[in-house]
């Protein structure tokens, strides 16, 4: 209020210049006439508390109006607007209709460019995704180091196809989270199952101790953030294996013995598009794995957290406990 007063007396300098103006003019008159200047005291006197409870009945007025004007920063219509006191208002009334007319028709088109594209890239991502089924049809009877490598190369395919899709969907209003309570041991075995041939093949051990953990999650979306931080994992991890365990309270861990996070890069592993050290020596890194992990665990209502030594490994933790 302080702050408004400030500025509406700012505004109205101009009305005491032209007051005071007007009273040295009048008592110069009286002076050349050789009148008393007391009897311009008088008037000037009753003219400027005239004045002044004019200012104050306008100031109301102008407080009343900058209330409505800000209260308008959604919806707008021309309802909602102040009614016009003078030209200067019916311009800016015009203008700002105008304004928020251009502002909806660019609303629409961004929301019809975007379903387009989110229909475009679903088009695309089941199209891929048959050639890449019939190759893997065709190395399932196969079982040599060359068919485990093209099988774990398939993979790493479809993650990357699933990783398009998923951050396309973040921001979309029907993405398809169905929330339910599950088992999620058998979730984790079907993911680990994923990456057998390429255990197998690097010759990395996998430990895992069954959770008994019943959570209340999305399984499509678990699933996707649980390949991602077992992909991470792998790629990360020349020799050992990687450890899947549980701790209190509803806490999933997934250890490994890789390389480790440099302690600078910890704080920033989760942004957008950040690759780290690790990510600029891995060349084919796109900083989007553990993004797209922590917003879709978030959307789920779950935390995750990191702790690393660089040569000794990294524990990744998601908790699942909630407010009953």
């Amino acid at each position: 209020m302080k702050d408004l007063l400030k500025l509406y007396l700012k505004e109205h300098i101009p009305a005491f210049i032209l007051f005071a103006v007007c009273c040295a003019v009048f008592a110069l008159s009286f002076r050349l006439y050789g009148l008393p200047l007391s009897a311009v005291a008088y008037p000037a006197i009753i003219c400027f508390i005239i004045l002044i409870t004019f200012i104050v009945m306008r100031f109301f007025r102008f407080n009343r109006k900058h209330r409505i004007l800000r209260s308008l920063s959604e919806a707008l219509t021309e309802d909602m607007l102040p009614p016009a006191e003078n030209a200067d208002d019916m311009d800016y009334r015009r203008i700002i209709l105008l304004i928020r007319e251009a502002a909806q028709a660019n609303e629409l088109a961004g929301v019809k460019r975007y379903s387009d594209m989110i229909e475009y890239y679903t088009l695309w991502a089941h199209q891929i995704k048959t050639p890449i089924a019939a190759m893997r049809l065709t190395l399932q009877n196969e079982d040599t180091q060359l068919s485990r490598r093209l099988k774990s190369d398939l993979g790493r395919v479809e993650r990357y196809v699933d990783m398009v899709l998923a951050y396309l969907r973040l921001d979309s209003s029907s993405t398809d989270y169905v929330l339910r309570e599950f088992e999620l041991d058998p979730l984790i075995r079907s993911c680990v199952k994923r990456f057998s041939g390429e255990f197998i093949d690097r010759k990395l051990s996998m430990n895992f101790t069954p959770t008994k953990l019943r959570i209340l999650s999305d399984e499509k979306w678990l699933s996707f953030v649980l390949e991602q931080l077992l992909s991470n994992a792998l790629k990360y991890t020349p020799e050992g294996g990687i450890t899947i365990f549980a701790e209190e309270p509803e806490t999933l861990c997934i250890s490994d013995t890789g390389i480790g996070i440099a302690p600078e890069d910890l704080p920033r592993i989760f942004e957008q598009g950040f690759t780290g050290y690790n990510g600029r020596r891995d060349k084919h890194a796109s900083g989007l794995g553990l993004y797209l992990c922590r917003r879709v665990l978030k959307q789920l209502g779950h935390v995750i957290r990191v702790e690393s030594e660089p040569g000794k490994g990294t524990v990744m933790r998601i908790s699942f406990s909630r407010k009953k």
